[in-house]
């Protein structure tokens, strides 16, 4: 059975959906970071820690996919945090794309 989530409203009570809904508004976009030929693993790694406060074992596998398939998904959630997360990642210039779900 859906958990359904309620708001109140002027002492009404009004239904905004179930969990699973919620989740999907909550993860509605991703920043995809692509591969260059300018920066280091090391920087990108770092900048990856920074952005997102992963392990550095986390930040390597996203670094070393973004290497070898030309883009990593780095991050999803709201559009707030993913364009904090992405304006992270490009204060070194990292080329990033926030896309919807």
């Amino acid at each position: 059975m859906p958990i359904h989530l309620t708001a109140s409203q002027s002492g009404e009570q009004i239904q905004t959906g179930t969990l699973e809904t919620l989740t999907d508004i909550l993860d509605a976009y991703r920043v995809i970071l692509f591969n260059d030929d300018v920066h280091t693993f090391d920087e990108v790694i770092f900048q990856i820690i920074k952005a997102i406060q992963c392990s550095r074992t986390k930040a390597e596998k996203h670094t070393w996919e973004v290497h070898t398939r030309g883009r990593s998904l780095i991050y999803a959630g709201t559009l707030s945090a993913c364009l904090k997360v992405s304006s992270i990642l490009e204060e070194i210039d990292l080329r990033t794309e926030i896309q919807t779900n």
